[in-house]
C-alpha cells in the first residue's frame, strides 16, 4: 500500500504554489491527497494575523516568495493584487475532481501566469484557462461549498495552522521550507529521536500577557 498524505493548501499562498511545483521530488510511491482549505478561516480559529495584515511582514513575504522561486528555478509572477479572495478558485479545484493536475493548473494560472481570479471576469478566465468553463456554475453547487467547509474543519481538527501543510500520521509539516524535513521523515524515524522528542515536549516558560 502506498503511503497516503493529506496536503492542505490555499491558492492564496505563493508558498503552496512553490511546494506543488516540487512534487516531482517526492517518492514515486507516495499518494498525495490535495485538501483545499480557507486560510482565513484557519487563522481566525487560532487568533492569528495573516502575513499581509502586517505591513513589514507583507513586504518581506512577497520578496521571500520571489527569492525562493528564483532560487528554485520555478516560473513565478505574482497576481496584480494580493491578498485576493480565493474562495471560488478553491471551490473550482473541488468541482474539477480535486486531482493534483487540476490543483496545479489553478495554481499556475495565478502564480506562474500572474492572473487575477477574484473578479467575475477573472474567475471566468480561470475556468477557460483550465479547460473547465462550466466551473462558473459548478462552484455554486451546495456539495462543492460543503466540501470546502469540510476540508477546512478537518484541517483545524488536525491542528493545521497555516498552509501549505503536509499531514502524515498526525504530524504536521508546515511551509514550503519544511519540504526537506518532510522528506527526511519519510525515509527515517527522525521524529522519534531523543532530541526531537525532548524539544517537542518542552514546558511553556512564560505566556504573553492577554494570551
Amino acid at each position: 500500500m502506498p503511503d497516503t498524505i493529506d496536503w492542505f493548501f490555499d491558492v492564496v499562498s505563493p508558498f503552496a504554489y512553490l511546494q506543488i511545483e516540487q512534487f516531482d521530488k517526492l517518492p514515486a510511491g507516495l499518494a498525495i491527497r490535495p485538501r483545499p482549505v480557507v486560510l482565513g478561516a484557519i487563522l481566525n480559529h487560532w487568533g492569528q494575523k495573516a502575513p499581509a495584515e502586517i505591513d513589514a511582514k507583507r513586504t518581506f513575504t512577497y520578496r521571500h516568495a520571489l527569492f525562493r522561486a528564483q532560487q528554485l528555478g520555478i516560473a513565478y509572477r505574482m497576481p496584480p493584487a494580493h491578498p485576493f479572495n480565493p474562495i471560488k478558485a478553491l471551490r473550482l479545484t473541488i468541482a474539477m475532481g480535486g486531482s493534483l493536475d487540476a490543483v496545479r493548473a489553478v495554481f499556475r494560472h495565478i502564480w506562474r501566469d500572474g492572473q487575477e481570479v477574484a473578479s467575475p471576469e477573472g474567475f471566468a478566465a480561470l475556468c477557460e484557462a483550465v479547460g473547465f468553463p462550466e466551473g462558473v456554475a459548478a462552484v455554486e453547487q451546495p456539495a462543492v461549498k460543503d466540501a470546502l467547509r469540510h476540508h477546512t474543519d478537518a484541517a483545524i481538527a488536525l491542528g493545521v495552522f497555516g498552509v501549505p501543510t503536509f499531514v502524515r500520521n498526525g504530524d504536521l509539516f508546515w511551509g514550503e521550507d519544511a519540504t526537506a524535513m518532510f522528506l527526511q521523515c519519510l525515509e527515517s524515524d527522525w521524529l522519534a529521536t531523543p532530541e526531537v522528542q525532548r524539544v517537542s515536549a518542552l514546558p511553556v516558560g512564560v505566556r504573553r500577557s492577554g494570551s
